[in-house]
């Protein structure tokens, strides 16, 4: 896989922060077992040697993170974090049509520490996500999600209570989707296999707020990488 340059990732910079827009399929930290992979933590020590991430996206999940360049920095975002004061809004594309009107979902979540997450209501951490429907589809849905509590796989997971599984989010029963579903006699070659629009989970962490050094709101805006685009574009053509 081609890794991207550092620099061309980053959204916002100042003294004490930077903001990238991370691609699919980079880990944000040192995965356990620590495989070598290149990840947004190593490209970011190589930039600014004192860089820590502040906290993490899944691997598929594209969008916006917030690295601190010294350890006050680091400190300052992290009591944001733990105080829920930091605003993100993630985008999501579901399969199905959901009309979600600030849909409250507080479903606690397990994590068996074995990339395993589940609703436990008796056992698991409290977990709060609020659903906003963006834009109908005849097929699927883009979905604003705004986690206040930050649990590993949270959106995916809170979607999939409602039936509204993430389109590729194979985890949580969502299904790819293909160009043959959207597009009216769309045949392909005989001995060609279809590949998905997404070769992913359709989730993106589009915006973030948070305060930066001088107690001043840092707003941030994460464009749709490539492939998350396209889809969108083909829902637009083929699917609207």
């Amino acid at each position: 896989m081609k890794y991207p340059s550092f620099k061309d990732l980053i959204l916002f910079e100042n003294d004490d922060y930077i903001v990238v827009n991370k691609p699919p399929f980079v880990a944000s930290l040192d995965e356990r077992g620590g495989s070598g992979e290149v990840n947004i933590l190593r490209l970011a020590k190589q930039y600014s040697s004192d860089a820590q991430v502040c906290h993490r996206l899944d691997k598929e999940t594209s969008g916006a993170i917030i690295i601190a360049k010294h350890p006050d920095a680091y400190r300052h975002v992290s009591m944001q974090f733990e105080r829920r004061k930091v605003n993100k809004v993630y985008h999501a594309v579901v399969d199905g049509q959901f009309v979600f009107n600030d849909l409250f979902v507080d479903l606690p979540i397990l994590n068996d520490g074995n990339k395993n997450v589940t609703i436990d209501r008796q056992e698991g951490k409290r977990a709060e996500t609020y659903f906003n429907s963006i834009k109908y589809y005849k097929h699927y849905t883009l979905v604003e999600c705004k986690p206040v509590t930050g649990r590993m796989h949270q959106i995916r997971i809170h979607l999939a209570t409602q039936r509204a599984s993430i389109c590729g989010d194979i985890m949580y029963r969502g299904k790819p989707v293909y160009l043959s579903n959207l597009k009216k006699g769309y045949r392909i070659a005989k001995d060609d296999e279809e590949q998905p629009i997404m070769k992913r989970f359709a989730l993106h962490a589009k915006h973030l707020v948070f305060k930066g050094m001088d107690d001043q709101d840092i707003v941030i805006e994460a464009p749709y990488p490539k492939d998350f685009a396209t889809l969108i574009k083909l829902l637009d053509k083929f699917d609207s």
